[in-house]
C-alpha cells in the first residue's frame, strides 16, 4: 500500500508581509509565520498523521516551517533530504519590488501573466546582479546553466518532476508517509501533476501559507483524496489573500 503525502508551505515570511516578490531571495518567518507553523504541526497531529521521513527547499522559510511543524508532531528528529528543485519560483527582476506597486506601474494584466500564467516568466536578472543565485553559496556545488535568472511556472515543474519521480515518489510506493515543505509555486508544480490540473486552470490555483494538503494513493500512485487538513473557510480564506495580494483580482 502506498504512504500519505502532506504538502505544507511555508509560513507567513518578513516579505510576505510587505507584500514583496521573494522567490530565491531568502527571508525568515514573521512572529505569524512561526504561529502558523506551530498551528499546521497541530493540525497534522490532530488528524493522526505521523511521519517516516520528510523533505525541504534550500530556503530558510520553508525548512524552520519544517522544523517548528515536526517539533509541534514530536517527531523533530524525523530525517529530511533538502533539494533546490523545490525552491520557490525565481521572480527574476521582480524579487524585491511591490506586487500592487508593480501591478499599477504594469497592469494588472501583465501582472497577473507573470504571477500566474505557466509559461510567461518576468523579466530575466543579468548574471551580474547579487540577487542571482550563482552569489548564493548553497548553490555553489550546482552547474551553473541549472541556476535560474527568472522562471514561469513551467520551468519549475521542469525542476520539481525529477526531484518527484527519483526522492519522493519511490518513498511512498515503499509505504512511508511523506511531508514536504516548501513554497507556493513549487507545490502548485507538484500539485499540477498530482492533480492533473490543465495549464490554463492552474492560474487560478492558489496554495496559502501553513496549510497542510495530505494526498492518498493507489498502489500505482494515482490519487485517491486530496485535501486541506483544518478549518475549511479558514483555508479558503487565505488562498483567496493569496489570489489578491498584487490587487489584480
Amino acid at each position: 500500500m502506498s504512504g500519505t503525502l502532506v504538502i505544507l508551505r511555508h509560513g507567513q515570511s518578513t516579505w510576505n508581509l510587505e507584500n514583496l516578490f521573494t522567490g530565491w531571495h531568502d527571508v525568515p518567518l514573521t512572529p505569524l509565520g512561526e504561529e502558523e507553523a506551530a498551528a499546521a504541526g497541530r493540525t497534522m497531529a490532530e488528524a493522526g498523521l505521523r511521519f517516516d521521513t520528510s523533505h525541504t527547499s534550500l530556503q530558510t522559510r520553508a525548512v524552520l516551517t519544517h522544523n517548528i511543524a515536526l517539533v509541534e508532531m514530536g517527531q523533530s528528529w524525523l530525517p529530511v533530504q533538502r533539494s533546490w528543485r523545490l525552491n520557490e519560483r525565481h521572480y527574476g527582476a521582480l524579487q524585491g519590488l511591490n506586487k500592487k506597486e508593480t501591478t499599477e506601474r504594469h497592469g494588472a494584466e501583465q501582472v497577473h501573466l507573470w504571477r500566474r500564467s505557466y509559461d510567461v516568466p518576468p523579466p530575466p536578472l543579468d548574471v551580474s546582479d547579487p540577487e542571482h543565485p550563482s552569489h548564493d553559496e548553497r548553490y555553489k556545488h550546482l552547474p551553473p546553466d541549472v541556476l535560474p535568472a527568472t522562471e514561469c511556472l513551467r520551468d519549475v515543474v521542469a525542476r520539481v518532476l525529477p526531484y518527484w519521480y527519483d526522492s519522493i515518489a519511490p518513498q511512498l510506493l515503499a509505504g512511508l508517509d511523506v511531508l514536504v515543505t516548501a513554497h507556493g509555486n513549487s507545490l502548485r508544480a507538484l500539485l499540477k501533476h498530482l492533480e492533473g490540473v490543465s495549464d490554463e486552470e492552474i492560474a487560478e490555483v492558489n496554495i496559502p501559507t501553513g496549510a497542510p494538503r495530505q494526498y492518498t494513493f493507489d498502489d500505482q500512485l494515482n490519487v485517491q483524496s486530496a485535501e486541506y487538513l483544518g478549518d475549511a473557510e479558514a483555508v479558503a480564506a487565505a488562498a483567496a489573500a493569496v489570489a489578491a495580494q498584487a490587487g489584480t483580482t
